[in-house]
């Protein structure tokens, strides 16, 4: 039911690509983030699964259609050729993507769609929507994962984001580090490891905090992590230990100086036998208060984030865009001559021609530059092509990716940041940006198609 998960321009674009009968033309359209948010040095590609099973899956139905032809912007287009030609619609493009997970930077394409142009033109919102949300999720997850350390972090946003949305910031935020997800639909879905022990609801209805406790580990007995916050955290802490003895797999602080009670819960703790007792912590938690309770040393095992992370809070949009850098008039992968196409819009400029991106590292391993360069441009050693293939004639070259692999990748981004890029501070750094190249051969190209647009304008 996805194939309305659209904005009506892209279906006023199709019908008239089809009644203009341009639907032998094969166009080539890219997706990018052409800036960073202000409070971002890197970003981290993710969404990509959910636009190929998408792709695979687009459909127009019958009762679609039928509402489609209703529309008054639609109706002179809804011909019954046209109603047919939806009908039978299927994708059959090529697709090269980043893999997800992959750490990128401004102007470089995350995505390379080559399709039948009405094909091209349709995806366009709904591989926006997908990646524009679950790369700014992942982006924001990593920033708090870094922040963490080795402390584990637990997503916890679901009551804060649509369900939809709570589930995709789910899975973007395990596959960039995050030990497990609250929310349980995602849990089943994805694989993911789904924590939470009980709120202060479940203290409140009980007569005493101890009956509380005493009920919860009677309940769960090998699995009691208990909330310790809801009246006085110290004496929450001493009765559960008390309570639990050794059952108590960890206690969670939601509130108040989370630093000065973790010290002293953790005190608590030891001294009644309950070292191996995990400190969760939450609380409107963000990288920066992880940070602040990490250089200030509050012995906390687990930090559960919530609003911030599945909200972005700090950069809640991201700007990719999807355009079209080339147009010929031949099936797509087949030989043939391809106009390359851009835009020379005051701040909206675009790169003409099919890309690829080639990653530089230098010699103990770290990021040093990327260079954008035409897809059939080599650039000798050192250099590693980012994007992928992916789909070929509308179908998958390969099984979709693990979120383990995912994780796996992603490890292995955020190690090779340069520290100053690593920090997650808001203000700008020296050495914070990252060099990113236009290579020589693109850069003669641009000019090209610049004197070609202003010919043609005159």
């Amino acid at each position: 039911m996805d194939a309305l998960h659209t904005d009506l321009y892209q279906l006023t674009m199709a019908a008239g690509y089809f009644h203009r009968g341009m639907t032998s033309r094969v166009a080539t359209c890219e997706l990018f983030v052409r800036r960073l948010p202000r409070h971002r040095r890197f970003l981290v590609a993710m969404g990509l699964d959910r636009v190929v099973r998408y792709l695979e899956g687009l459909r127009f139905t019958d009762e679609q259609i039928a509402y489609l032809s209703a529309i008054p912007a639609l109706a002179d287009a809804m011909t019954p050729a046209f109603c047919s030609y939806l009908r039978s619609f299927r994708f059959h493009g090529d697709v090269w993507a980043v893999p997800e997970g992959t750490v990128f930077f401004p102007n470089e394409p995350l995505l390379r769609v080559t399709a039948p142009l009405i094909e091209a033109q349709l995806i366009e919102t709904f591989a926006l929507s997908a990646i524009n949300h679950a790369t700014a999720i992942a982006s924001k997850a990593a920033r708090v994962v870094l922040a963490a350390g080795d402390a584990g972090v637990m997503e916890f946003g679901t009551r804060r984001a649509h369900p939809e949305a709570a589930l995709d910031a789910a899975r973007a935020a395990y596959a960039v580090g995050c030990v497990g997800t609250s929310n349980v639909e995602a849990g089943m879905r994805f694989g993911i490891p789904v924590l939470g022990t009980a709120a202060h609801m479940w203290t409140m209805a009980h007569p005493t905090e101890e009956a509380a406790f005493e009920s919860y580990v009677a309940v769960f007995p090998s699995a009691a992590i208990l909330l310790i916050d809801t009246y006085d955290t110290l004496v929450g802490a001493a009765r559960a230990a008390a309570i639990a003895r050794d059952k108590l797999k960890g206690v969670r602080i939601d509130s108040g100086d989370l630093g000065a009670l973790s010290v002293a819960v953790r005190r608590i703790l030891d001294a009644a036998g309950c070292a191996s007792a995990k400190i969760v912590a939450s609380g409107d938690l963000n990288e920066h208060r992880i940070a602040e309770l990490r250089r200030a040393g509050a012995p906390i095992d687990l930090y559960g984030v919530g609003t911030d992370l599945v909200t972005s809070i700090d950069a809640p949009s991201l700007g990719g865009v999807y355009k079209l850098v080339e147009i010929g008039g031949v099936e797509p992968g087949a030989a043939g001559e391809r106009t390359p196409i851009a835009k020379f819009s005051e701040g909206k400029a675009t790169l003409p021609g099919a890309h690829q991106v080639h990653r530089f590292h230098d010699q103990a391993g770290k990021l040093a530059r990327d260079v954008i360069a035409l897809d059939s441009e080599p650039l000798g050693a050192g250099a590693e092509p980012l994007l992928a293939p992916v789909m070929k004639r509308g179908a998958r070259v390969a099984p979709p990716e693990g979120l383990d692999a995912i994780r796996s990748r992603v490890r292995e981004q955020l190690g090779a940041l340069p520290e100053a890029m690593r920090r997650i501070d808001d203000d700008p750094a020296p050495g914070a940006a990252f060099a990113v190249e236009v290579s020589p051969q693109l850069g003669a190209l641009v000019e090209t198609v610049r004197a070609r647009v202003v010919a043609g304008a005159k």
